[in-house]
């Protein structure tokens, strides 16, 4: 049996969630202790370190993918199909128009989410543009899902959902989309392999400029819910790799308690009928 590990000290903690955050972008607050002594405590009781001194050594090292096993216990996953879907409205019925206006048929569009947790996001975004853009099939669409929590992405790619992910859905799109399969938890419901094929799944981390640049650019970027969990110099940080990852003219949309405009003056804000976004300016034009 291991040995229980030694009590984490305040030093401890902080020293722990300053590594976290250089490594993520979450900052962990002393309100969060409770969360993050529990997690912390599994994670040293599974790799036998008697204390944290040790702990924090095997994660500097990381001969073995400690830290990738880590941040999948630190991550939230909470999600569900068609989550604020007015933002979902607003991309057919006026981002995407707007975008291919002066686009011939047949060039490509990318749509990112990030961070995608186990799939339910970037599923959508093909959902909805297969139900409600009459324009889908005259380009080539790309929808890319990223994220830090490797877990998460294998679980995307797997594209199997219990009964709440799908609560959002009607029955007739849960009928013409998804293959219903009993599971040792239970029935589910798997989304169908040309949907599943429609999107590609990546690991990636927000406040990471080299990994975010390998993606390329983008003419949508969903990031939604994330950046609360931040401080304001890795908002700063997210913000700026956004700004990157986005075309000129490209799109952003942040979840509804988030706002570009208190966080980057480098976002144009634009107001529709169905929601608030924000976008990179085109060139030549001024915030």
């Amino acid at each position: 049996m291991v040995d229980t590990p030694s009590p984490v000290t305040d030093v401890d903690f902080a020293r722990f969630c300053e590594f976290l955050y250089r490594r993520t972008g979450i900052l962990f607050t002393p309100a969060k202790r409770y969360f993050v002594d529990r997690r912390l405590a599994e994670r040293m009781q599974a790799t036998a370190s008697r204390s944290f001194a040790v702990y924090l050594a095997r994660l500097r090292a990381d001969l073995d993918g400690e830290v990738e096993t880590l941040i999948n216990a630190f991550t939230i996953n909470e999600t569900y199909f068609y989550r604020e879907d007015h933002q979902l409205r607003c991309l057919t019925s006026s981002l995407l128009p707007e975008l291919v206006a002066q686009r011939p048929v047949g060039s490509t569009v990318r749509i990112w989410s990030m961070p995608c947790s186990t799939g339910e996001e970037p599923y959508s975004v093909a959902l909805c543009l297969l139900e409600n853009w009459p324009e889908v099939d005259r380009y080539d669409i790309e929808i890319v899902g990223s994220d830090i929590d490797t877990r998460a992405l294998a679980a995307a790619e797997e594209g199997i959902y219990g009964e709440r992910a799908l609560m959002r859905l009607s029955p007739e799109l849960v009928a013409r989309y998804f293959v219903r399969e009993e599971t040792r938890l239970g029935p589910a419901w798997r989304i169908l392999a040309d949907l599943r094929g429609s999107v590609r799944f990546v690991p990636c981390n927000l406040t990471d400029a080299k990994t975010m640049a390998a993606q390329g650019r983008f003419d949508v970027v969903f990031c939604r819910n994330v950046l609360i969990y931040f401080d304001d110099a890795s908002r700063r940080l997210a913000a700026d790799n956004i700004y990157d990852a986005l075309v000129p003219g490209g799109f952003v949309c942040l979840g509804h308690t988030e706002s570009m405009s208190r966080i980057s003056p480098l976002f144009r804000v634009c107001r529709y009928d169905d929601a608030i976004v924000y976008r990179r300016p085109r060139e030549g034009e001024h915030v």
